[in-house]
């Protein structure tokens, strides 16, 4: 059975409302309102759906332009953060999508907008109808506030800001914190499978609304378990463990365990994943039941000092390097992905794994590189 690996790297949106995000100046949005541009479910198109100014649309649509200059929209983000890519979704906006894009950025104390100083995070990009527009920044700032231009006019559906939350102003001294909260720059490093729902949503704040708002998979037909690894926040040591398995009443896992590891170093995703099996055991095999807040008390790891990556349901494994040969492509929700042959990891290099023992793990690209590249070519993952 192959074993497919999703690298997040730690990235996450950092425009989604539940940060607090939240735009707070639009030129125009007569058609589609500029709050639906942040909106975290995917576009969707309603067909014949009209309110009283024309066409609804899932996005944020200006009226048609008869003067000079172009329409644009500020983001007020809800946790200061550096942003390494950015994807401009024109998701079901044919014919009535912007020319071009680009986008500033500042760092701001102040509510007041003419007192920003924006520079520029992405330069001006051509659009095109219906499609993702993802680009990678240079810009290693952290910033408050977010400008997308759109020329002249038109309708962007969803804004993504890929990066990662400041931990600058963290300072909780001897308070008992949440080490694996969203909202103070924990996230994500990668998973196996997230195909109900995202890997991110454990970190949340607050208890979730419903089963779409928890970390949920495709239901497992052969043998293994299902992880993540997640990068914490800084502590001193951890006092108890809370797993929640709120919703979940048919479909919860039976059981979970965590491993630990400190990780001082700038690694990359692959080289963290490839030596999670042999990390120290933070909590042994336990039992879960439905619907229900697990607190564990943490007894095997009483002497810990800053707790920096966690792995998390039924134990961890898994080997991969950071290069590999495309082993196929596919197009999903518009996204563009490859996936990469990582075989020549296997685990204790077991050479008798034969056919359909990959390990493969996907990766999202521009529409370019999807185009560029063909079956048999070698990618290598960023660090």
């Amino acid at each position: 059975m192959s074993k497919k690996i999703i690298f997040t790297n730690g990235l996450i949106d950092l425009a989604q409302p539940r940060l607090g995000s939240k735009v707070i100046f639009k030129t125009d949005d007569f058609f589609a309102s500029a709050k639906r541009i942040i909106d975290p479910a995917a576009p969707v198109f309603k067909e014949g759906l009209f309110d009283k100014n024309g066409k609804w649309m899932d996005g944020w649509e200006s009226r048609r332009k008869r003067t000079a200059g172009h329409d644009y929209l500020i983001i007020k983000l809800g946790k200061p953060g550096s942003i390494s890519k950015v994807d401009v979704d024109t998701a079901h906006f044919n014919g009535n999508q912007p020319s071009m894009i680009s986008i500033d950025a500042c760092h701001s104390k102040s509510n007041s907008i003419k007192n920003f100083k924006w520079k520029s995070l992405l330069g001006k990009k051509k659009t095109k109808a219906n499609s993702h527009h993802i680009f990678k920044t240079s810009s290693k700032s952290v910033f408050t506030h977010i400008k997308l231009n759109i020329f002249p006019d038109g309708g962007v559906a969803r804004l993504r800001l890929y990066g990662s939350i400041s931990k600058k102003d963290n300072k909780f001294g001897k308070k008992t914190i949440n080490l694996a909260s969203l909202l103070d720059g924990a996230s994500v490093i990668a998973c196996n499978n997230e195909h109900f729902g995202k890997a991110e949503n454990i970190l949340a704040p607050g208890k979730a609304k419903n089963m779409g708002d928890g970390w949920e998979t495709r239901r497992r037909r052969d043998k293994g378990f299902d992880w993540l690894i997640l990068n914490s926040i800084s502590g001193n040591k951890i006092d108890k463990i809370e797993i929640s398995t709120h919703h979940f009443k048919g479909n919860f896992p039976s059981h979970c365990s965590l491993q630990a590891a400190y990780i001082s170093s700038k690694k990359s995703s692959g080289s963290i994943v490839q030596s999670s099996n042999k990390w120290k055991t933070l909590m042994k095999k336990t039992t879960l039941t439905a619907n229900k807040t697990h607190v564990f008390k943490n007894k095997l790891m009483k002497k810990t000092i800053i707790l920096l990556i966690t792995c998390l349901m039924l134990g961890c494994n898994g080997s991969v390097n950071d290069c590999g040969e495309i082993y196929s492509k596919y197009i999903k929700n518009g996204e563009y992905f490859l996936v990469i042959n990582l075989s020549n990891q296997r685990p204790n290099n077991d050479s008798s794994q034969g056919p359909g023992g990959e390990i493969l793990a996907d990766a999202k690209v521009s529409k370019y590189e999807y185009d560029s590249k063909k079956v048999g070519d070698d990618f290598c993952f960023e660090n």
